[in-house]
């Protein structure tokens, strides 16, 4: 594109290449305009056929000129599902313990009475109750006086106004 040559010929090097770029640059718009057009077009079309759906027309055609699939009936609705009961985590069980307890309980106490009224066993962990203690821990951390713990003394806890 670019030629070798003297001062004189850079200005019509320099020209030739201007060119070039205006007509990449037309080109570039073209192709963008046309995407939109296209791009507007679809859209149209889209809405159309979402308000055609709306308004209960059946189309003759889809997408492409082919025709449109019968629509299928509608399914018989499923039967409601039996739920078991949620079961009850070992933090709310315990908050339930605690709050019947008129004494300061360990976290070991709680998982034994919790096991002894049958509101939450242990799923085979070996230390359910450092578990039990970690969370009870982490709740009065985040919930701070509304928690429904309050620690009593080192490990021990009571009831708070969360409960």
């Amino acid at each position: 594109m670019a030629r070798k040559g003297t001062i004189k010929n850079m200005g019509k090097i320099q020209g030739e290449m201007r060119d070039g770029w205006k007509a990449r640059k037309m080109s570039k718009s073209a192709a963008r305009a046309d995407g939109a057009a296209k791009a507007d077009r679809a859209r149209k079309q889209a809405i159309a056929e979402i308000q055609d759906r709306i308004d209960g027309k059946a189309t003759a055609t889809a997408k492409n000129g082919k025709a449109a699939k019968a629509s299928k009936t509608p399914k018989a609705p499923k039967p409601a599902k039996t739920t078991a009961p949620k079961r009850v985590s070992a933090l709310d069980a315990a908050a339930q313990v605690i709050a019947a307890s008129e004494v300061p309980m360990r976290a070991k106490e709680m998982i034994a009475a919790m096991e002894a009224k049958n509101l939450w066993k242990s799923p085979g962990g070996k230390t359910p109750e450092a578990t039990l203690y970690a969370a009870i821990i982490r709740e009065i951390a985040a919930k701070g006086t509304t928690a429904r713990f309050k620690k009593h003394e080192r490990g021990v806890f009571v009831a708070g106004k969360g409960a």
